[in-house]
């Protein structure tokens, strides 16, 4: 017990020491930003660091209290991100920054909710149909008359009264629930096959039908929404999970295939992707176009060198989207080379803490379920810096903690705190930790033991 509480309190010290120290870091850069752009230290850098910092102790004290067992790396990486995304957001625009601030409230709220109410993550397995139903009303909400619209090319928003979101940052949350769940069930029934076609074994179609579909779904976001980069994102996902749950690397050899095949047929039918794809290759034809933002990003990681402008030196303002979609351009201009690869090393790092804990989870759902969750921002921090820097076509999806958006920091922060309750549930298994009853645990036990009592009490 002592060894346990030991490693317990040693985890939290350090996420303490870390998250203090993404809350200096993050306030010096707002500093430095400022002094680049005015020269003067803004007269509200006093409730600004103590609104950054109040707001990550907070989240840590909840993780101290409730998920004492988790990887002490994953809320300081991802706060230092959130961090320098904010200061970059507040250096092109007050009113946007304003904004994200709210959303970074409503963010920190959703991650608190979400450790407190998924006590035991392996209960959402349950709810893997209600996950599907759920992740694929919110992907087609957007093509639902009367509530979505079109933005950026791309028909993603859903507006509700004054709110306006993407539902589709949600529905990337509920899929990797359903994916887990599903195949931590049937993955003996899919390796197993019924059929053998070359040196292929095929599984029954109803065994892989429900997960067919999901990815069906997302065929039809790209085709229908023009969401190139969630189709991507979906699709990636799919065939990830099902290759570890199978741990048959020949559904990955055909997934890859698959995406291949419908990467070019996409090109062949959709103008919008021949228009991407065009872009990628050569944005030269079409500077005074669709090739003017990509062009713009490239002479701002050309300008900011090894190691950058400085902060609030550059000129992020010649790029359109340099708040959301091109945020790492602007990282890099004012950064330099260092900088930039600081944020590509903080978001391996984030990975590698996700995939130790996948890596640890004895429980197949818990396992899948952060591989999953993992997946999802490794490949989009992927697609979006590989879209800026011109390694594939630029799609339109946010850098995870970085970009502005509210719909996406909020989920992000979801799937943070699920990472964390799975890497804290597998510490109590392991006897890291104490282990310790839920609260509907210890209110199942109290009903139970009034139940007891009363029955012997009439008898």
């Amino acid at each position: 017990m002592q060894i346990s509480l030991s490693i317990a309190k040693a985890r939290r010290n350090t996420e303490l020491g870390l998250v203090l120290l993404a809350g200096a870091i993050t306030s010096a850069a707002y500093v430095l930003a400022s002094l680049g752009k005015n020269a003067s230290i803004p007269a509200r850098i006093g409730p600004f660091m103590a609104f950054v910092v109040v707001l990550l102790v907070l989240a840590h004290i909840v993780v101290r209290l409730i998920a004492r067992g988790a990887d002490p790396l994953l809320l300081p990486v991802a706060a230092l991100l959130h961090g320098i995304g904010f200061v970059m957001i507040a250096r092109l625009s007050d009113r946007l920054a304003g904004l994200q601030a709210t959303w970074t409230f409503v963010a920190i709220v959703a991650f608190v909710v979400t450790l407190i109410a998924v006590e035991r993550v392996n209960d959402l397995q349950r709810y893997q149909f209600t996950a599907l139903a759920i992740g694929v009303g919110l992907l087609l909400l957007p093509m639902v008359p009367g509530l979505g619209f079109t933005s950026g090319g791309a028909r993603i928003w859903v507006s509700i009264g004054p709110v306006n979101f993407q539902p589709g940052e949600f529905a990337k949350i509920a899929l990797a629930v359903f994916f887990a769940g599903y195949l931590s069930e049937r993955s003996e029934l899919i390796v197993q096959g019924e059929r053998t076609f070359g040196p292929f074994t095929l599984p029954a179609l109803r065994h892989l039908l429900p997960v067919v579909v999901a990815w069906g779904v997302s065929v039809v976001v790209m085709v229908g929404e023009r969401d190139l980069g969630s189709s991507l994102l979906f699709f990636t996902l799919f065939v990830v999970m099902l290759w570890i749950a199978t741990e048959k690397t020949s559904y990955l050899v055909v997934g890859t295939a698959l995406f291949v095949a419908g990467a070019v047929a996409a090109y062949h039918l959709f103008n919008h992707v021949q228009s991407r794809v065009e872009i990628w290759i050569n944005p030269w034809n079409n500077y005074t176009g669709k090739g003017y933002q990509p062009i713009q990003a490239v002479f701002a990681l050309a300008s900011g060198g090894l190691s950058g402008t400085g902060l609030g030196r550059g000129d992020p303002g010649a790029i359109p989207a340099a708040h959301n979609d091109f945020i790492f351009a602007t990282i890099g201009e004012e950064l330099g080379l260092v900088g930039a690869v600081a944020i590509l090393t903080a978001f391996v790092l984030l990975v590698g803490a996700g995939l130790r804990t996948a890596l640890r989870a004895d429980r197949t759902f818990e396992k899948l379920l952060a591989t999953g969750l993992t997946t999802i921002l490794g490949v989009q921090a992927f697609i979006i810096i590989g879209g800026v820097i011109r390694v594939v076509p630029l799609t339109g999806v946010t850098l995870p903690f970085v970009s502005y958006g509210g719909s996406s920091l909020v989920a992000n922060y979801v799937l943070l705190a699920l990472l964390l309750r799975i890497s804290d549930s597998t510490s109590r298994r392991l006897n890291e930790v104490p282990d310790s009853a839920t609260v509907a645990e210890r209110i199942a036990i109290r009903r139970a033991r009034r139940e007891i009592l009363n029955a012997q009490i009439s008898e």
